[in-house]
């Protein structure tokens, strides 16, 4: 698990272990201006039937409600679940372009980054579609446009970022 996790609440709604090699990463939005208590709150309630491997909360802390080592149960797809770790960010405007802060974003930058250099991920590529490893979650269901307008559009300069950082590694 990541080493910048400041919050954990570990949630029953999960599949222990995942069934598959970590390869890509799944990115999410709370759909709401939500605490990474409150989500862990709400991925405790096992009708719900919701989870991810890590949060981001508006002023860029992360947290961990499932362990990487075991599949989360959030993106419609129980296939790409099982590969990917995926990660919920909080929004900082309700609705519109469902709007994500600068501390978010900067937070998913490392957090991507920690994620790909742990599992041996070389380089991060958003296709836009699932050929890519970094996907989003309106990929796997028509019934959403998770993760909203502006995090989606900010996908191709995040793996970029995260890119530089891992060669900058290397």
């Amino acid at each position: 698990n990541s080493p910048l996790i400041e919050y954990a609440y570990l949630s029953c709604n999960a599949d222990f272990p995942r069934e598959n090699k970590i390869d890509r990463i799944t990115v999410h939005h709370m759909a709401g201006i939500t605490t990474l208590e409150k989500l862990g709150d709400l991925f405790a309630q096992r009708d719900r039937q919701a989870s991810a491997n890590y949060a981001i909360d508006i002023s860029g802390k992360v947290g961990c409600y499932v362990e990487e080592k075991n599949r989360a149960w959030t993106s419609s797809s129980g296939e790409n679940d099982h590969r990917a770790v995926t990660i919920e960010v909080s929004n900082d405007e309700i609705g519109n372009n469902w709007h994500v802060s600068d501390a978010s974003i900067d937070a998913l930058i490392e957090l991507c980054t920690d994620i790909c250099r742990r599992n041996n991920i070389e380089k991060l590529e958003f296709t836009g579609d699932t050929s890519g490893n970094l996907t989003i979650h309106s990929m796997f269901s028509d019934k959403t446009e998770c993760p909203g307008p502006y995090l989606k559009s900010r996908l191709p300069d995040i793996a970029e970022a995260v890119n530089r950082k891992l060669s900058e590694a290397a």
